[in-house]
């Protein structure tokens, strides 16, 4: 006889159907594991056998295969312990194994037969869904798996607990959805004082989703604007959420079950690898690219990072997702993320300063400059140079416009955008770009010369078209004018102070 259970692999955000199969046979005692399995899955040996020991089960002394099908596709993680263990109780006959059919299995085991929590769990949950199955999976993250419409979950804390509610001694609860979790804090806008032209940058940036880089001396306030963009970014939708909830999933980063209709907000050190940044590592898993879908990436101190480093997320910021190519497994991860960046204007931060001179102007300038690649640079929507604040401005009373009036635009400025079928005016392409965004005559006379002149790229072309008519937005313009054009020009050119 051969025991089956179902469970799943895990490539990006895709949950793979695996068939847990365990024979027992006569011959000398063994317990194998085959099936492409690595080694977090190759111990599940020793958990398993601990685990059924904690109980007062002993393995037979007997041949014991167990092949994870397909054979061909890898296998890792510890989530196979508690599939594994089953598909042995039921082969020795202490568990119904036509009753496992309908379930889906996820957990890692403890050695005293405890199952604990393993990441991917709301991934699985929704293939249950699709496969119209019930999901078994640990108790701490049943609540997590209950996000899945329309499927039963079983979430044990142990495996005695667990047998006991497959045969009908007893029954587990069943377990609540997670919260929906506050967001964290962030800085008002009216903590920065003066800034007026990266402050309207900033609001355009968070109204249409563009790409922002700020440049200027150090203590200008550049991190500080950075970390009030979540402030006035509109509320993820409940897809939205969901999709950022798998990619945490995956990452071991979803707490209690808890979901957050806050925009992610990710700030890397410029230390971080191609791998930390874009995904990766022996075991596949998202980058910060990824961990920032459908929020926000902040890269402070931009040229201090790795130039291989920054040109691997070129593509990310162009396709919006990560696709990890490894000898065995190719893994895509969803990035549709808005980038901004900081970065002073030279080695010692202080060209352009009226303040403090750069002693090396302009060499200082070009060399540091120069670690940031042209086709980068031209994936960024928005250059905008933050001067830096003297005494005297930092002494004058709070702006009375802060975060809260600034989101009000921009969530007025996304509902036009989301009237037009996508969720800001970053995603615009093709058709849908030149039938909205397409500008009046003057408009256009400008635009066809500034393209000239300053030698727009076609993706230039096509950014600075997007950038305007989020600026027509945030105007409540129903067309794209020259205004428009000319402001959207204006941040178009990166800024070299000298």
């Amino acid at each position: 006889m051969v025991a089956l259970v179902q469970t799943v692999a895990y490539l990006g955000l895709e949950a793979r159907p695996v068939e847990v199969q365990c024979q027992i046979a006569p011959g000398l005692p063994r317990f194998s594991v085959v099936g492409l399995a690595d080694k977090a899955v190759s111990e599940s040996r020793e958990r398993v056998q601990a685990a059924l020991a904690a109980m007062g089960l002993a393995l037979p002394p007997k041949r014991i295969t167990i092949n994870l099908s397909p054979a061909d596709l890898p296998k890792d993680g510890s989530h196979y312990d508690l599939p594994i263990a089953l598909a042995l109780l039921a082969a020795m006959g202490v568990t119904d194994a036509e009753q496992l059919g309908e379930w889906i299995v996820v957990g890692e085991l403890s050695l005293d037969g405890r199952i604990v929590a393993s990441p991917g769990v709301l991934v699985a949950a929704l293939h249950a869904s699709a496969q119209q199955r019930g999901l078994i999976c640990p108790a701490e993250q049943g609540s997590e798996a209950r996000w899945a419409s329309g499927i039963t979950v079983l979430a044990a804390r142990d495996l005695a607990s667990l047998l006991g509610h497959l045969k009908g001694s007893h029954v587990l609860p069943e377990p609540r959805p997670g919260e929906i979790a506050e967001g964290k804090p962030h800085p008002c806008l009216r903590q920065v004082k003066g800034q007026d032209n990266a402050k309207r940058a900033l609001e355009i940036a968070a109204a249409g989703g563009h790409n922002l880089l700020m440049i200027g001396p150090p203590g200008s306030g550049k991190s500080l604007l950075a970390s009030c963009l979540p402030g006035i970014l509109p509320e993820l939708s409940p897809a939205e959420a969901l999709e950022v909830s798998m990619v945490q999933s995956v990452a071991g980063m979803l707490e209690q079950g808890r979901i957050n209709r806050a925009r992610p907000f990710r700030a890397p050190h410029h230390s971080a690898s191609m791998a930390a940044l874009t995904g990766g590592g022996l075991k596949v898993k998202p980058g910060e690219v990824s961990l920032a879908h459908l929020g926000v990436l902040f890269l402070d101190e931009l040229p201090e990072f790795q130039r291989p480093v920054l040109d691997s997320l070129r593509q990310p910021l162009e396709a919006g997702q990560v696709d990890v190519a490894r000898a065995n497994a190719h893994v895509t991860f969803p990035a549709r993320v808005q980038l901004v960046a900081a970065m002073n204007p030279c080695r010692c931060g202080y060209a352009g300063d009226p303040a403090r001179n750069c002693h090396r102007w302009p060499r200082c300038v070009e060399d540091y400059q120069a670690r940031l690649s042209g086709p980068l640079l031209d994936r960024i929507d928005l250059h905008v140079h933050v001067a830096s604040v003297s005494a005297a401005d930092m002494a004058l009373p709070a702006p009375s416009e802060g975060s809260a009036e600034v989101a009000a635009r921009v969530a007025a400025a996304r509902a036009v955008q989301n009237r037009r079928g996508v969720r800001a005016n970053a995603e615009l392409d093709g058709e849908a770009l030149e039938q909205c965004a397409w500008p009046d005559d003057k408009g256009r006379e400008l635009l066809m010369l500034a393209a000239q002149k300053l030698r727009l790229s076609a993706r230039g072309y096509t950014r600075t078209l997007r950038v305007a008519r989020t600026i027509a937005d945030l105007d409540h313009a129903e067309r794209v004018g020259r205004v428009h054009i000319a402001e959207a020009l204006s941040y178009r050119q990166m800024v070299a102070q000298g």
